[in-house]
């Protein structure tokens, strides 16, 4: 009876988050009594999200089902993939597998949120199959824009899924081995029944360029400015691209400094791990830098997106309380923006050249992630039953089911799902065979979840419209009106140019109050009421705006 079961059951592959975002990837693979997860991610707030520093996945799916979960699988160490795992194992405890570098920058974060010893952390090297439930997991060797990334190999009784995590195929990467082409080629031959491959850049067509390319750029240029500070931002998990910044430093004789609390972190956990490798007395102190001509520094910080708490950002707009932009400093962005960040980024390459800088943006990054062409070579050597893109925006996933659809896939073989889809899915046939809840949870300061739509609502009415505060005192029992009422107001208009607004304001309010004693209204919820609709009437003519109105009645 039970191997009857077994043959009807099927797979069920379930994205918490991840489609149609770049960010907050989290997919969960379901056998019978068995769930594993693959990445833990984060997304960054949008601009309506007032006051918001993060938002994780609604991952109610997995608490309902907790007694099935067997573990995290993680692909690599970007935010976007691990993020949110402090958040989501405070209730999911259930041990962690990745490589060493991400095992590594994931026990930092841990490490800030007192949950290192409460956390099982497993790491895992390339080639090793690890069994949970009704699960077999396989590390395969792969590229990105941070190194130890993998891609995942996960064998069910349904068939096998690959799942490619952030790649790119580099021949030719700064550090270890390139993608392990081979061992892909090995499963494709066993048969695949899915493949879940990156969309990132699934509109690019071509192949992407090796990240050595970009030391030959920083080279270049580091030969062209040898007279002027160099101040280069990127992302801090490129440790490959931080390598070849120092590579080139110590070529021209320079001392390089780490700006930003991320860079930091990752940098010594790299160096610890050994995946950089700085040469003696290469790094000074902040501290320090004035000891040192300026064409004899460089330095690396964050700040490449524009992020108004970077360290860069900080400097263009004169708020480091260490480190000056001086006229004819050469900054060079290493990164391109990410969708959403273009602006941010602009002002601060205007501040900068404001300052007299020498600003350069172009040629000195390379992607991280897959273009056609290699994604295009994934799917020849995998040979997958089913095309699922994942990772990206909706338009990223519609691209690369073209892709999918030249090399021969029909309609009924690619799925394009939204977070949330539970695809079922066996050797015969697949379906979407439902939803599950999903959603975002936003993290704003140290509370998690307390800030809702509702939340957010009156933050953006606030930042819109303003907020208006009427006080008032009444007589216990009577209900007659011994002091106001007095009208606060911040963001809705500047109150000195505006007293004849005011004290029209206060006179209908008193008129409202002396309806409320007529009438014999002593219920407070009905008074604030009718005190709202009042001002809030009254203002609207006025102003056509619609402020916050909040009463405050005291009773004596």
């Amino acid at each position: 009876m039970k191997q009857k079961t077994t043959a009807q059951a099927k797979l069920k592959i379930i994205p918490l988050g991840g489609l149609e975002q770049i960010g907050m990837n989290i997919t969960a693979f379901e056998y019978e009594d068995s769930i594993i997860v693959v990445d833990c991610g984060l997304s960054f707030p949008e601009d309506d999200m007032f006051g918001i520093d993060l938002v994780i996945p609604d991952v109610t799916y997995l608490k309902e089902n907790i007694e099935k979960v067997k573990g995290f699988f993680i692909t690599h160490g970007h935010e976007d993939h691990i993020g949110a795992i402090p958040y989501i194992l405070r209730d999911i405890n259930v041990p962690i597998y990745a490589t060493k570098l991400t095992i590594g920058i994931i026990d930092h974060k841990l490490r800030e949120h007192n949950m290192l010893s409460k956390v099982k952390r497993k790491v895992v090297k390339y080639g090793q199959h690890i069994n949970l439930g009704n699960f077999r997991v396989e590390f395969i060797k792969t590229n990105h824009s941070i190194q130890d990334a993998a891609a995942l190999a996960i064998y069910s009784p349904a068939g096998i899924i690959v799942h490619t995590g952030d790649f790119k195929v580099d021949y030719t990467p700064v550090f270890g081995d390139a993608i392990d082409l081979a061992r892909l080629g090995e499963i494709g031959k066993k048969g695949v029944l899915a493949l879940m491959c990156d969309s990132t850049n699934a509109e690019r067509p071509g192949f992407t360029m090796t990240e050595s390319s970009v030391g030959k750029a920083f080279d270049n240029i580091f030969s062209e400015h040898r007279h002027s500070r160099i101040i280069v931002a990127t992302f801090a998990s490129n440790v490959d691209r931080v390598q070849q910044i120092i590579n080139s430093a110590c070529k021209y004789n320079r001392k390089v400094v780490v700006e930003g609390r991320s860079m930091v972190n990752i940098i010594s956990t790299a160096t610890e791990l050994g995946y950089l490798d700085i040469p003696e007395n290469t790094l000074i102190d902040v501290e320090h830098l004035k000891n040192f001509p300026d064409e004899q520094t460089v330095l690396i910080t964050t700040g490449s997106q524009g992020e108004s708490m970077a360290a860069l950002s900080r400097m263009a707009f004169g708020m480091h309380k260490k480190i000056s932009i001086k006229p004819k400093d050469t900054i060079i962005f290493s990164s391109n923006p990410i969708p959403g960040n273009e602006k941010a980024v602009s002002n601060v390459i205007n501040e900068l050249f404001r300052k007299g800088a020498d600003v350069i943006f172009q040629d000195a990054h390379v992607s991280g992630h897959a273009c056609q062409e290699d994604i295009k070579l994934i799917y020849s050597l995998v040979r997958p039953k089913y095309a699922i893109p994942v990772h990206g925006e909706y338009r990223h996933l519609m691209a690369q089911g073209k892709i999918a659809e030249q090399l021969g896939y029909d309609s009924d073989h690619i799925f394009i799902l939204s977070s949330g889809d539970v695809l079922e899915l066996d050797d015969e046939k697949a379906r979407v065979a439902g939803r599950v809840h999903v959603g975002n949870i936003m993290v704003d300061g140290l509370g998690v979840g307390d800030v809702g739509n509702i939340v957010l609502r009156d933050r953006q009415h606030l930042a819109e419209e303003g907020i208006i505060i009427v006080v008032l005192t009444l007589e216990q029992g009577s209900g007659q009106v011994l002091a106001g009422p007095d009208i606060v107001s911040r963001g809705f208009v500047y109150v000195r140019g505006s007293e004849s607004l005011m004290d029209e304001a206060r006179q209908v309010l008193e008129g409202t109050m002396q309806q409320i004693v007529d009438k014999r209204i002593t219920d407070w919820g009905k008074i604030k009421t009718e005190i709202k609709d009042a001002l809030g009437e009254f203002v609207w003519k006025e102003t056509k705006r619609r402020p916050m109105v909040i009463p405050i009645i005291m009773e004596v």
